[in-house]
Parts: structure tokens; C-alpha cells; sequence
């Protein structure tokens, strides 16, 4: 008997979790741009918590967290190239974890692409709007689509270290292999019919 394969068909369950999640994103991260673009002066602060969290409205021509300032074209078309890559393999997706991640990672990098294409000074040259602040933690200042394209990177991180591919199915530890390997080794000097590992959940 063959083994299993994952299904080629594309799952509709799959990709309308991470088209919503990209949308929940990209629409709380220019929610706050607008309200911090409308209600502050660019370089003003508000203490939201004391001095530890602050609202500090400034305009980041550079990366995440303000990194590489000057070199906004490259991470346009940086970030065009992610979005492009995530539809791409979207269609592959068996496995709600990756669903979510993608849905974070498109929504983060779809806000802050939508600055640098459509804000001052122009085109492709836009400044990203910053505005949480955390100075005793932090010296850089973020937003909110930065914040779910980090945590899209931490999901990424657990989902390889536990083994589960985007496909859904799951990598066998050394530990599990050896074990099928050892019953497979017994069933054959016995004439008994190998053991057959428990099927992958791709929900």
C-alpha cells in the first residue's frame, strides 16, 4: 500500500483563516497610524504608562525598529517580494499554524509597504509611522505591523524546531525514528506486518 501524500487540492479553509488574519492586521496597523497621524504632531510624546510605555509619533524612512534609515527603496521592494512569495505559497498551506503565521507576516508587511508606497516624501520612498515607545526596554520605536511580522518570525521558529511542515505533516523526532525503526526491525524477524505510525493531523 502507498503511502500517504499530502492533498494537492487547495484548502479554502486554510487561506480565507490567513486572508482574515492579514486583514485584522493590516487594518489595526493603519488604524493607529491614522489616529497617530491625526491626533500628534510627528516628534511629540505621550506617557501612556509613566515613562516605561509612551506614545512617540516619528517617521522611519529605514526598517523595523528603525534599522538601515536611507535605504527605504530596498525594503519596498523587499517587502513586495514577501507578499509575492506568501500568495505564491499560500496554495500549499495544510496546516492552521502556517495559516496564521502567514496571515501575520502578509498583514505586517502589507501596512508597512502601504506606508513606504503612498507616504511622504514619495513613492516607493515613504516613511513608515512609528509610534510605541518603551525606552527602559527598548531603544527603538515600532508600530503595530511590526510587531506581527517579529511575532510571525517567533511562529516560524516554534513550528520548525516542533517539526510541522507547511504541508501539515510533521517530522519525526531521531528519538520516534528509531523506535519505528527497532519495530520495523522486529516485525521482520518475527513475519509480523510493520507497525504503522499514527496518521498526521492537518487540521
Amino acid at each position: 500500500m502507498a503511502p500517504d501524500t499530502p492533498s494537492t487540492k487547495v484548502s479554502v479553509r486554510l487561506l480565507a483563516a490567513l486572508a482574515f488574519v492579514a486583514v485584522c492586521v493590516y487594518a489595526a496597523d493603519q488604524l493607529t497610524k491614522h489616529l497617530v497621524t491625526t491626533t500628534m504632531t510627528e516628534g511629540s510624546t505621550i506617557d501612556v504608562v509613566g515613562t516605561f510605555f509612551q506614545l512617540h509619533f516619528v517617521k522611519n524612512p529605514g526598517a523595523a525598529f528603525s534599522l538601515a534609515s536611507g535605504s527605504t527603496w530596498i525594503f519596498s521592494l523587499a517587502a513586495a517580494a514577501v507578499v509575492v512569495a506568501i500568495i505564491v505559497f499560500a496554495r500549499r498551506i495544510r496546516s492552521s499554524a502556517w495559516a496564521v503565521m502567514l496571515g501575520m507576516l502578509l498583514g505586517g508587511t502589507l501596512g508597512n509597504l502601504t506606508d513606504r508606497l503612498f507616504r511622504e516624501p514619495s513613492f516607493g520612498m515613504g516613511h513608515v509611522i512609528d509610534f510605541l515607545y518603551f525606552p527602559d526596554l527598548l531603544p527603538a520605536i515600532f508600530n503595530v505591523a511590526d510587531i506581527f511580522i517579529v511575532s510571525s518570525m517567533g511562529l516560524l521558529l516554534l513550528l520548525t524546531l516542533v517539526g510541522v511542515n507547511l504541508d501539515g505533516t510533521r517530522v519525526l523526532s531521531k528519538k520516534r525514528q528509531r523506535e519505528l525503526d527497532r519495530e520495523a526491525e522486529d516485525a521482520a524477524s518475527t513475519g509480523t506486518a510493520p507497525p504503522v505510525d499514527a496518521p498526521v493531523d492537518r487540521s
